[in-house]
């Protein structure tokens, strides 16, 4: 029998067949077979003409595309595949083999010169049976990187990267006898355990042009080996955070087009030779951190199309001659510390495509770039770039679709032009100079801006009326923090709400921290025609709501830092965050509850509200944050509410209200998971309930300002987590001492025990409880953080709490890890100052003053480098005062005054630098500041003045915190009212805060 040329034989086919028959299909509708379904003898005879099959002239099957079908369960029983004998291409990449390992019988197939398992999802060892395979010309056995999407419990999508493990345990041998391999492709195969020898192993493979082992877990330099391999064009190296350097010798490769790098821990300086190859079409270093580095001066003849350098070290000027890189599209510097001018040659990249200069040290304005036509991607943010930006700029560049000119000092008008590119989807122009009034824009409804950022500017006048009417496209909108005056809207006509609901793409609008007063008009929630979720109007001087209102599909809804009153605005069931403190609402309404069933954050503080808590709010049972405090409520606590914290109240604040009552013994559940409890500031009675001690997650607790009758709470042993505790004010009695064994406050920072009659020596051993005291190092500005309830990754809720520092109650609104202080002020405490006390090595403010302490000051005491207040007034100590206190550098706040001292006061810069009144009352002492018209002493202790009016603490930077010697009073005090702080740093999180409820 004679076939004709090309037809398939018919033991081929037989073997196609058997093949199919042994493998198991998955069903599922999204990933369906496009191949391995059609083969049938019934449709054609010749399977030569099958999907993915590829025959000879003398009907051998020769080659087989499989991938992205669905098969499973691996292909150890592919009867069929490995009789093949004729097989010289076999393609099963993108299947499903989750997990599976390679069959070794694939080295049966002996003609084999292109092998692709890549993305299959094998693991397991790579048989050492593919090594025989010696026509192979191309491999590529990658493995699969897979990202899994599920949904928490509350409906969030989380995501992870994982891979199958799939390693190779000698790359050596492995590769000794593929010397024909042109292309070798091992993408996150394990290589681990050849160490540094990885290099030298690929030496067997002289012809090698394409390699490519990306996230395969290399360790040592890239050395001299791969520079050996003539033919090399391509190299991809990049997640491999093991590589530690590059050798300078890969610029002698005379046909490199390729060399990525990317996230290999590269150290050191990078060779400037090989920025300079002029073949090199391909340069990628980005997220090498300690990577240092320069730009060169580039050829005339360069081939240098993408240059990716973020996230590294790499510094100093950009060279004029970037403007010989005629051939450069994409260009990647953000995150590099690159400063002075952008050069005007910048003009010559006519190809250019898409250019990221963001989060450097640019200076001057930004050149011309009216040349690069294709530019469509162009990131400038984050720099110290001036000057104004001129319309002419922007009008040839109609291929934009995203300018990011944010956080520079940019000024002058914003040009009309800027609004009107065709192509233009995301425009950025927040935190910079641009003044004047927004310009009107007129035809452009098919406009396709998506995301427009104007925040943070001395942009003044109206709104005008296009940028909300005509843009309906947009999906978010930010005009935060200018001089608007008003919405130029004229609300009360009926034709505004049918062309608001024509921007039924916007999602987000925030016109925050402006100066908009007036009434919240009741149009502006139509707008989105219900696809409205995010709106911030918070920082203006808006007084009331526009009846009558609907508050209706916003579930993120920001009004704080108002004049509003009246009753607490109802919302929506589907509002999941809401915040209205800092206004002057005067009453919560009694089924306020019946609105918060999907309702997480909500917060009310700061207003004027009165009357009790409505019981209705525990219908809030996805609660994790709510605060009420700074209010005058009145009434119980409701005990449901406490027990929400055994589902998701994280937070409840209610100080600094008139709540009174006492606290059952049982209320708080078995697995509460309270991390914030602040009821200070209120009228409670009885003792603290011991099912507190349920709550081992607790950070902070604040029970200051009370009438609280107890013991000290020993109790709370197991909540390991505890931060803050607070106790100041209240009735507490007896002695501290606690068992050892039964405490464990390794984190404890703030500790106030003022104003109670608690008694007795202060025990030794629970104070080296508290080991975060005992913790030497300061922290850095990148280690610089905030106690705070932490929702997610990047959401949080800022912790306040008061402290008594210099004689003054001090609110801080945000308590810095580095802040530790000790009160145990206006007690009775009695005997020696435990010497144990020397070790709090970062301990800022300690109050010890109007108790019975006797005995000398610690000379221990000499250790508390990063003290800044300690007083010990109106004890009855005795000695001298150690020498070792005159070595304290950042003590702003001393005061000795009323013991027992005697001697000369220690000559030091700090000792004499305070006033005469820190040493009086100690008839034993002399020596400057003191005069001996300032020896006087009273005849009983007095007792503690009353607290000074509280001040609030924007507590952002601690100068001590990262190295500046300057004392507590010069440089901390005027962060105490900086308002200005505390608005950015809101800011800041209000967008964190956004991102999640983005749709």
């Amino acid at each position: 029998m004679v076939l004709a040329s090309g037809q398939c034989r018919s033991d081929q086919q037989s073997l196609l067949l058997q093949m199919k028959n042994s493998f198991r299909l998955s069903n599922d509708s999204v990933f369906p077979s496009t191949k391995l379904s059609q083969w049938s003898s019934h449709q054609s005879s010749d399977c030569c003409d099958w999907s993915g099959v590829r025959c000879d002239e003398a009907g051998h099957v020769i080659g087989l595309d499989l991938s992205r079908e669905p098969i499973i369960d691996g292909l150890e029983n592919a009867t069929g595949l490995f009789d093949l004998q004729y097989l010289q291409s076999l393609n099963l990449s993108f299947t499903l083999f989750y997990g599976f390992q390679i069959p070794s019988r694939l080295g049966n197939l002996t003609n084999l010169t292109h092998l692709n398992l890549s993305q299959g999802g094998f693991g397991g060892e790579i048989p050492i049976e593919i090594s025989s395979l010696t026509r192979l010309v191309t491999l590529d056995l990658s493995g699969l990187e897979h990202r899994l999407v599920t949904l928490d419990l509350s409906g969030r999508e989380r995501s992870r990267v994982f891979s199958w493990i799939i390693e190779i345990p000698n790359l050596s041998l492995f590769l000794q006898n593929l010397t024909e391999l042109r292309e070798l492709h091992l993408d996150r195969i394990d290589l681990s355990a050849s160490g540094t020898e990885w290099s030298k192993a690929l030496s067997f493979l002289p012809n090698l042009q394409v390699l490519s082992l990306s996230g395969c877990d290399l360790s040592g330099p890239i050395n001299h080996y791969l520079a050996k391999l003539r033919s090399l064009s391509v190299i991809h190296l990049y997640d491999n955070y093991g590589l530690s350097s590059c050798t300078e010798s890969l610029a002698n490769l005379p046909n490199l087009k390729t060399l990525d790098l990317s996230e290999c821990g590269l150290q050191g300086k990078f060779p400037e030779k090989i920025l300079q190859v002029p073949t090199l079409e391909t340069l990628d270093l980005s997220e090498n951190q300690l990577l240092q580095g320069s730009l060169p001066n580039f050829p005339k003849n360069s081939s240098l199309r993408n240059l990716i350098l973020s996230g590294t070290g790499f510094s100093g000027t950009l060279p004029d001659s970037i403007g010989n890189l005629e051939n450069l599209t994409w260009v990647e510097v953000r995150r590099c510390n690159f400063t002075g001018p952008i050069p005007p040659s910048m003009a010559n990249l006519t190809q250019l495509f898409h250019m990221d200069f963001s989060s450097n040290h640019f200076s001057g304005h930004i050149p011309s770039l009216h040349k690069s036509r294709n530019l469509k991607y162009l990131d400038l943010s984050f720099n110290n770039l001036s000057g104004g930006i001129s319309s002419t700029f922007w009008e040839q560049l109609v291929n934009l679709n995203l300018v990011l000119l944010s956080h520079n000092s940019l000024n002058g008008s914003i040009p009309r032009s800027l609004f009107l590119l065709p192509n233009l989807e995301t425009l950025w122009l927040s935190n910079n100079q641009f003044e004047n009034q927004l310009p009107e824009i007129s035809n452009v409804s098919s406009s396709v801006l998506f995301d427009l950022d104007l925040s943070g500017n001395r942009l003044e006048g109206p709104v005008p009326i296009s940028i909300i009417f005509e843009l309906r496209n947009l999906y978010t909108l930010d005009l935060s923090s200018n001089k608007f005056s008003r919405l130029r809207l004229a609300s009360s006509k009926p034709r505004v709400i049918p062309i608001l609901k024509n921007q039924s793409q916007l999602s987000g609008l925030d016109i925050s921290n402006n100066q908009i007063p007036g009434e919240i008009p009741n149009w502006i929630w139509e707008v989105g025609n219900g696809n409205l979720n995010f709106l911030n109007l918070s920082h203006n001087l808006l007084v009331s709501l526009q009846e009558p209102y609907s508050i209706s599909s916003i579930r993120l809804l920001d009004l704080h830092c108002n004049q509003l009153r009246g009753n607490i605005p109802h919302m929506l069931t589907n509002t999941s965050y809401v915040d209205y403190s800092n206004n002057h609402f005067t009453f919560i309404p009694a089924d306020i509850g019946n609105f918060m069933s999907e309702t997480e954050y909500f917060f009310a503080a700061n207003n004027s509200l009165v009357g009790v808590i409505p019981e209705s709010v525990c219908k809030g049972i996805y609660f994790q944050v709510l605060d009420l405090s700074n209010n005058n409520l009145s009434g119980t606590i409701p005990a449901c509410l406490i027990a929400q914290s055994e589902t998701t109240l994280g937070v409840l604040n209610l100080g600094r209200n008139n709540l009174n009552g006492t606290l059952s013994d049982t209320i708080f559940p078995r697995n509460c998971g309270l991390q914030i409890l602040d009821l200070g500031g209120n009228q409670l009675q009885g003792v603290v309930p011991k099912s507190l001690a349920n709550c081992n997650m607790l950070q902070v607790l604040d029970l200051k300002n009370n009438h609280i009758s107890d013991n000290f709470p020993c109790w709370l042993g197991n909540a390991s987590s505890l931060q803050v505790l607070v106790l100041q004010s209240n009735n507490f009695s007896g002695h501290i001492s606690c068992p050892r064994n039964n405490v464990s406050w390794p984190l404890l920072q703030i500790v106030d025990l003022a104003s109670n009659k608690f008694s007795g020596r202060l025990s030794q051993k629970w104070l080296l409880t508290m080991e975060e005291m005992m913790v030497a190092e300061t922290k850095s500005g990148s280690e610089l953080k905030h106690l705070r309830y932490v929702i997610s990754s990047n959401q949080f809720y800022e912790v306040g709490v008061t402290v008594t520092v210099k004689g003054v109650e001090t609110m801080l609104l945000k308590v810095p890890n580095i802040f530790t202080s000790i009160d145990f002020s206006s007690n009775n405490f009695e005997g020696p100052i435990p010497e144990e006390m020397g070790r709090f090595k970062s301990l800022y403010a300690l109050n010890m003053s109007h108790n019975a302490l006797t005995g000398s000051i610690p000379s221990s005491f000499g250790n508390l480098k990063q003290i800044e207040s300690l007083d010990l007034s109106m004890n009855n100590l005795s000695g001298k005062i150690p020498a070792q206190l005159a070595s304290l550098n950042f003590l702003s706040v001393l005061n000795l005054s009323y013991n027992n001292l005697v001697g000369k006061i220690p000559t030091g810069t700090q000792l004499q630098s305070f006033s005469p009144t820190s040493y009086e009352g100690n008839k034993g002492l002399y020596g400057p500041p003191l005069t001996n018209d300032s020896q006087t002493r009273p005849p009983e202790l007095q007792p503690s003045p009353p607290p000074a009016s509280s001040d609030e603490i924007d507590w952002f930077f601690i100068a001590m915190s990262v190295g500046f010697a300057v004392g507590f009073g010069a440089v901390v005090s005027p962060l105490m009212f900086s308002v200005r702080v505390n608005k950015w740093y809101n800011d800041l999180i209000y967008k964190f805060i956004y991102r999640r409820f983005r749709v």
